[in-house]
């Protein structure tokens, strides 16, 4: 019953939301009282039948926990793993959003910064249950990259497995580098075993509890499922696809990506800091609100966002150099809710 009660509600929100979009100029909605008290009531039945869509904008629903596990702090030596033939674009972008973390503006002080993103994951410092910050501001964690490596031959093939392969990268870029935290970074033609299934860059722990990241490219291997709000979903509503900041799909989407896992990363960094879920299926701060970029946004909608004059490109906060970039919600621990920049 509830799967064709969850049809029906579906064709219900996406021909409303159809309506909607076809009355919109520069999203300004102009529609009438019955097609926005239609989609109301589409949407209502479409998260009673379907929960686990509502995740990330349902905030009753997280509860982000401290397990009893260290999170990460002080300084984080990043080593960049280009895996494969990446753009020149994706690279530049990448670097660049890493450096806008700490970067607390130039002289004409644009807001919002990357930065201030940034500030909220640093504050689960002061999270951590007997934390001597209390409520004041948690120290910087600044991010370096101290190191890049670049294999262009695919040594490990254009299928990279958890078990198999992605350990051997991570020891070969660091040598056991106990100080080091590889980021690989794939190109459009490989394949990483776990993304593209609900998300689209992932964080874990290879020898002897040393964390990692690995982001995905969805410039070909799966641009519905990880290249949204800058492609069109292949899932849920079928809402506006955005510019890109940077004109270029799959660096954007993953900054996105990257945003999201390194806030993961920094608060649960060995599977038992914080996290909503169970062991199995943990949710960080980063995972808990995704599909959200500003104020507002509901399924198939990223929210409100800036507008680039220049290139149209869809932007919430300024970086190192000029650069703009579009970044994901995060769980604030003082307010228990997500948190957008704008």
């Amino acid at each position: 019953m509830h799967a064709n009660a969850s049809q029906i509600c579906f064709a219900l929100y996406f021909r409303s939301l159809n309506n909607l979009q076809k009355q919109s100029i520069l999203g300004t909605m102009v529609s009438s009282p019955l097609s926005i008290r239609t989609l109301s009531l589409a949407l209502f039945f479409i998260l009673l039948f379907n929960p686990s869509l509502s995740y990330g904008y349902g905030h009753s629903k997280v509860v982000m926990t401290h397990h009893g596990g260290p999170l990460l702090t002080g300084t984080l030596n990043l080593a960049l793993i280009w895996y494969g033939r990446c753009g020149r674009v994706q690279k530049s972008t990448i670097r660049n959003f890493i450096k806008s973390l700490n970067n607390e503006g130039d002289r004409t002080n644009l807001q919002p910064q990357v930065s201030s993103w940034w500030r909220v994951v640093e504050s689960y410092q002061s999270a951590v249950p007997g934390a001597r910050y209390g409520r004041r501001r948690s120290p910087r964690i600044i991010v370096n990259v101290v190191k890049q490596v670049s294999d262009l031959t695919y040594k490990y093939g254009k299928i990279l497995t958890t078990v198999d392969y992605i350990p051997k990268l991570v020891h070969d870029a660091t040598n056991g580098d106990p100080n080091l935290i590889p980021v690989i970074v794939t190109a459009r033609d490989v394949t990483v075993q776990g993304l593209c299934m609900g998300k689209c860059a992932e964080h874990g722990v290879v020898e002897n509890n040393k964390p990692y990241i690995i982001v995905g490219n969805p410039e070909t291997e799966c641009p519905g499922s990880c290249g949204w709000p800058f492609h069109q979903s292949n899932y849920g509503p079928k809402g506006m696809v955005l510019q890109p900041p940077n004109v270029n799909m799959a660096a954007d989407s993953m900054v996105i990506a990257l945003a999201t896992t390194l806030a993961d990363t920094v608060t649960n960094p060995f599977n038992n800091g914080f996290y909503d879920g169970n062991m199995v299926h943990q949710v960080g701060p980063g995972s808990a609100c995704r599909g959200i970029f500003g104020s507002g946004a509901f399924p198939g909608n990223p929210g409100k966002v800036h507008i680039d004059p220049t290139n149209g490109g869809a932007f919430n906060a300024h970086g190192n150099k000029g650069r703009k970039f579009l970044l994901p919600a995060v769980w604030n621990p003082r307010t228990s809710s997500c948190w957008t920049l704008m």
